[in-house]
């Protein structure tokens, strides 16, 4: 009867060692949900490429990535999400593009931590990582706040992202004056910023003078109407700064189309959304300068250096953002033990994780960044903070 008792208490022992071991290298899987077929396979091997950077670093064996291709195709994105499912994933990196994410809810229990940086209408169990409108008003609403900037327009595109930017302003409560939507089209937009900007009547301010003066006895008549035909228009806007939120050669035709109404950037404030430093603004002095909200570009030289060298290719900065999410789920699941019982419950909660993008603020299901702000002027991006 002892040695049976023996026998059993050792038995239970050697499993409870056994369990303890399985539960020390048991890991947490997470699902990479990327294009790695078709048009976009080189755009997925780049964000592979990023996470496999992220794991060396993390240099743990509690984490296992499982690579699923989503395609550019929410059926796609929907089967493969169900295989990671039943490969014991609740958590995804990815998809990439917003039209993948359509069928995601249907697999309610797992969490997406897709790359884009829409947040509207996004299935209950897709959060955007990307660096979304709110996340860059925020730092646009810090930058007028630090200067004093009171009276402040801002100017969209009648396009795709006019809600998303509508969600951003009410999400970021940004003091704005009035939002003007205009046409891209080079002839409707030319005429939309000449009314924005009253220049018609500002330009007929200036006739009016230059005849008042012409016709009058003023003292030094001369030199005042030398002054006046030096300008181009007379009178004052109702702003002090501009949000203009586009991009690439429709961001300069807004410029343009400002410059053209006699609005100066070295008199009023021309703001502009994230252009992840695009070096064609450095040669378009007479729009300078010009600021924007970004990522930390110190950080982003480093990592597309260190990219380069271990790949011999450039990175895009959706690889940047791939690399800091894998750093981001490894930080979560330390504070949790490694254990992802309720996934849903590691992003309602109040959290900041700071990576190579900047910091990364959660709460609520939602993820928001804490970006840099930065001036293009005398050809020069210069860093504000």
């Amino acid at each position: 009867m002892i040695k049976n008792s023996k026998l059993f208490i050792f038995s239970l022992i050697l499993i409870l060692f056994s369990n303890a071991n399985a539960s020390e290298i048991e890991k947490i899987k997470i699902g990479l949900l990327i294009p790695t077929s078709n048009e976009n396979y080189e755009f997925g091997q780049t964000i592979i490429k990023a996470v496999r950077m992220a794991m060396n670093d993390i240099n743990s064996d509690k984490i296992e990535i499982i690579i699923k291709d989503s395609k550019k195709d929410p059926t796609t994105a929907l089967r493969s999400s169900m295989e990671l499912k039943q490969q014991g994933v609740n958590l995804v990196i990815g998809p990439v593009f917003y039209e993948s994410l359509e069928y995601l809810d249907e697999i309610d229990e797992m969490i997406f931590l897709s790359l884009t940086n829409k947040t509207t209408d996004l299935p209950n169990n897709v959060i955007s990582s990307g660096v979304n409108s709110t996340s860059q008003l925020n730092a646009i609403k810090k930058f007028l706040k630090e200067n004093e900037i009171k009276d402040t327009i801002f100017l969209t595109p009648k396009i795709s992202y006019e809600q998303e930017l509508q969600r951003g302003i009410k999400k970021s409560k940004i003091k704005i004056k009035k939002n003007h939507f205009y046409d891209r089209e080079p002839t409707k937009l030319t005429k939309q910023i000449e009314e924005i900007t009253n220049y018609k009547i500002r330009k007929q301010n200036l006739d009016d003078e230059i005849y008042r003066v012409e016709n009058s006895n003023e003292f030094n008549k001369e030199k005042k109407l030398q002054e006046l035909k030096m300008n181009y228009t007379l009178g004052e806007v109702d702003f002090d700064s501009v949000i203009i939120a586009d991009f690439e050669e429709s961001l300069k035709s807004v410029t343009t189309s400002l410059l053209y109404s006699d609005i100066s950037p070295t008199e009023k404030y021309f703001i502009t959304l994230n252009q992840w430093f695009d070096k064609s603004l450095i040669q378009e002095k007479d729009i300078q300068p010009i600021y924007y909200p970004s990522i930390n570009k110190n950080n982003f030289e480093k990592y597309k250096l260190r990219y380069q060298l271990e790949f011999n290719e450039e990175p895009n900065h959706l690889s940047l953002l791939s690399y800091d999410l894998v750093g981001l789920v490894y930080y979560l699941a330390y504070q949790n033990n490694f254990k992802f019982n309720d996934v849903k419950k590691l992003f309602k909660r109040k959290n900041s994780f700071k990576g190579k993008i900047g910091i990364f603020d959660i709460k609520n299901n939602e993820i928001n960044h804490r970006l840099n702000f930065y001036k293009v002027e005398n050809k020069k991006l210069i860093e504000i903070f």
